[in-house]
């Protein structure tokens, strides 16, 4: 294996030949320096920035045992004295100058800690070293040699230990992701035309586009959703022209013999960048910058062979598009679209459920809020109709044919963000149940914070479709407080955006492992990213669901490339079943044993029945995700999962059991509360108040979860303020009874009495409360209060 080999590490075999008596340091300077001088220019301009050395990781070297060969440097000196030994090596660490010199060769403090650390037990540890080493050793203890001498055998170990040092200028060249035009030969070696079709939502730039994609030749679509791709697929074989729709678990040919149709609608992730056509269509541009799923919007962008490239999307992201394609050589046509329908903002929140009409929509942003209110909803003797996000496609396109359907006496929709694309639906009036939605930050911190003018115009655009029997579209929110505050969201200029995404590509990863053999592949992502260099048009996309899986994995014998292969899986990692799953799946693929229909039935517990509670159809959603993942690794690995078309028929089976569940969810929901046990978290009950959220941010810890968000929604649906006044009126001595005399005929007492609570559950909810008072958010409390909240925290803690 070839390494970058620097004339440091080629150390002379006789003792004779090594520097001695402090000439070492003085000898090896200049090449260090000059070893120095050729990292920094690594990335050619001299601004490659530091590693981040706390990534890595120490090969470990075991010390050489007794059954080693014969000691020559004992034969030709005398053995060693261990205890002299330690002694000089002590004075080494300290010097100075060798610390120095370590860092111009790359070793900074703390791997040079950890060099000496390894290097001082590996000699004190091993029973002989190698001769040369020996006679310095002896040298230095009699007095004939200095501490410096040992450097050059301090280099060579740390070397060793840390390969990555001894390759520095090649890991920095095969990370620096600053020309990504240059991955993509083929389109730089056409000339394309780039137009960009921006506007709102229901503006009809994505129709312009698809016209032209449906009279040319041979065209792609590329889109975000599988819903999309499959609606573009239905569209082009409706009108005539032969399609293929291409997603990552499914591919569907318009002809009956195989063939590949001229045209192709696929999922963005899916689109080929060696395939010539005439033209490419890529929907919703704005994801460019979506912290996950970025990259795939970039690839597409600068690496689809086509003569046309049509862009959909936000005009926030035009001069971005603009920029990227100036670095190719490609002028960008801008054609503005304005929206069909007037969207009007309502002076007025509903504030109450029974003002509800024929055509509103109920957006709620967590699946808790979906379950109260579409209760509320059908307790009013109104029927609603459910969609949210990890509900199979079926069952949404189902959901939103029932809802459109003006036969069908289903008038009402309660959602989450899930419509704000894919889905066309005849809606009204959206209500935004809350403006606050929980997200991920960088540091993979829960977030609860507003929602962005982007996403809020997303969302209220879907309010009177054109071609819709409603010819204009309405907004407003539950709640009057909100109203005011979704105003100032929409009258704000929607965001440009700044960068596009990047991501490691499989053949980096590869190489990075020629280099680096005894990493593992999440400390190879790691290493990639913190030498990776972007200029100011991108930025690497966040790899933390990458790395998870990797380290689920790492135990497992797999080739890296099928390690990788199982690394990018579609999945989430907040489903534990859907992650033991695919931890079974990579056990038994390094086994090389085909994971056949029956092994996924059985494993699975198929065939299934209709839920009968909330639980149940949260876990028949994982199954069917789990029927994607083996459909999806099935396209990679076919002769490993070779029952594709026996699993997409019990999918579809089990897409329908889903809807019966989803159609029946009120019942579930009142199941899911007689059978609540104690201690455990149960859906609110009928006339439990609406969500109400401050415009505000809270940072919710990863490591506790759905668990926290859920307890967070359950505090922020009780009136705070008239809350916060009876806490402070009727504090006594225990928080049992504190939050008993919470009032006649009050929320807790009704939910303690229908069994909906537990006093443990309410202990934590006042937990919760006084921790916001503590922050001053309501302006109540002392600091008895505080004290005591942050002691029943610290409890709760351990």
């Amino acid at each position: 294996m070839r390494r970058c080999a620097w004339p440091l590490l080629r150390l002379p075999a006789r003792a004779g030949l090594v520097p001695r008596h402090g000439g070492a340091a003085a000898r090896l300077r200049p090449a260090a320096s000059a070893a120095s001088s050729s990292s920094s220019s690594a990335g050619g301009d001299g601004s490659s920035r530091a590693p981040d050395t706390s990534l890595f990781v120490p090969v470990p070297l075991k010390p050489v045992g007794d059954a080693a060969e014969e000691d020559v440097g004992a034969e030709l000196t005398r053995p060693l004295d261990k205890g002299e030994v330690l002694k000089n090596l002590n004075k080494f660490y300290k010097r100075k100058e060798i610390q120095r010199l370590g860092a111009e060769n790359g070793l900074d403090a703390r791997l040079f800690h950890q060099a000496f650390i390894s290097f001082r037990k590996y000699i004190m540890e091993s029973s002989s070293v190698s001769a040369d080493l020996h006679i310095i050793l002896n040298d230095i203890c009699c007095g004939a040699g200095h501490v410096d001498d040992l450097f050059p055998f301090f280099l060579r170990h740390a070397k060793q230990i840390f390969p990555m040092l001894d390759c520095m200028d090649d890991l920095r060249k095969i990370s620096d992701l600053r020309l990504p035009p240059n991955w993509y030969p083929d389109a730089r070696a056409i000339q394309r035309k780039i137009i960009f079709h921006a506007g709102p939502t229901n503006s009809g730039k994505t129709y312009h586009a698809i016209q032209r994609f449906l009279s040319a030749k041979s065209g792609i679509y590329c889109g975000p959703l599988k819903l999309l791709a499959h609606e573009i697929f239905q569209k082009s074989n409706d009108a005539n022209v032969p399609c293929d729709l291409v997603t990552g678990e499914e591919r569907v040919y318009a002809n009956e013999d195989a063939r590949q149709a001229p045209h192709i609608a696929c999922t963005i992730e899916m689109c080929s960048t060696n395939t010539p056509y005439e033209v490419a269509v890529i929907d919703e541009i704005q994801m460019i910058r979506d912290p996950a799923r970025g990259w795939a919007w970039t690839r597409a962008l600068l690496g689809l062979c086509a003569e046309e490239i049509h862009i959909c999307g936000e005009a926030a992201a035009i001069d971005l598009v603009t920029e990227l394609m100036y670095t190719t050589g490609e002028e960008v046509e801008v054609r503005n679209y304005k929206r069909l329908t007037p969207l009007t903002v309502l002076d007025y929140a509903l504030e109450s459920l029974d003002n509800l009409q024929p055509g509103d929509c109920i957006v709620c942003f967590s699946k808790n809020d979906i379950y109260s209110v579409s209760r509320q909803v059908e307790a009013r003797g109104l029927e609603c109709a459910v969609i949210y996000g990890s509900l199979p496609p079926g069952t949404k396109l189902e959901q939103a044919k029932k809802f459109n359907d003006p036969d069908d006496p289903c008038k009402i929709l309660v959602a989450t963000d899930a419509i704000g694309m894919g889905l066309n639906l005849c809606i009204k009036r959206i209500i935004f149940n809350s403006i606050v939605k929980p997200t991920i930050n960088e540091k993979g911190e829960k977030e609860i914070d507003s929602i962005t003018t982007s996403q809020a115009l997303q969302i209220a655009g879907r309010a009177g479709r054109y071609g819709s029997s409603f010819k204009q579209g309405e907004v407003t929110t539950m709640h009057r407080d909100d109203l005011v505050q979704l105003k100032e969201i929409l009258s704000e200029p929607v965001r440009p955006v700044k960068a596009a995404g990047l991501h490691p590509t499989p053949e980096q990863i590869e190489m990075f492992a020629y280099h680096l053999p005894d990493a593992t592949l999440s400390n190879l992502i790691d290493i990639f990213v913190s030498l990776s260099q972007v200029d100011g048009l991108y930025f690497v996309c966040n790899i933390d669901d990458f790395k998870f899986l990797a380290d689920m994995i790492q135990h497992i014998p797999l080739n890296l490339r099928s390690r990788y292969v199982f690394c990018t899986a579609p999945l989430n990692r907040k489903e534990p079943f859907v992650c033991t799953t695919l931890l079974k799946f990579a056990r038994q693929f390094s086994r090389n044993e085909p994971l056949t229909f029956d092994w996924l039935c059985r494993h699975t517990k198929w065939p299934l029945a209709a839920p009968k509670n909330i639980k149940e159809l949260v876990h028949l959603e994982a199954v069917h995700d789990v029927f994607d993942l083996y459909l999806w690794l099935s396209y990679r690995f076919m002769d490993m999962f070779p029952d594709a078309v026996l699993v997409r028929d019990i999918q579809k089976k089990l897409d329908d059991i889903i809807q019966v569940g989803v159609c029946n969810i009120t019942k579930l929901i009142r199941a899911s509360q007689s059978a609540a046990a104690p201690g455990t978290a149960a859906v609110v009950s009928e006339d439990f108040p609406l969500s109400r959220t401050k415009r505000d941010t809270r940072v919710v810890s990863d490591r506790h979860g759905a668990k926290s968000i859920e307890a967070l929604s359950i505090a922020a649906e009780v009136p705070g303020e008239r809350r916060g006044k009876n806490l402070k009126t009727h504090r006594s001595a225990t928080r049992q009874e504190d939050l008993k005399s919470h009032g006649r005929g009050s929320l807790a007492n009704r939910l303690l009495r229908e069994g909906l609570l537990t006093q443990e559950m309410l202990r934590q909810l006042e937990s919760e409360w006084q921790d916001q008072h503590r922050n001053g958010r309501y302006g109540l409390g002392s600091k008895r209060d505080d004290q005591n909240s942050s002691k029943e925290m610290g409890k709760k803690k351990k």
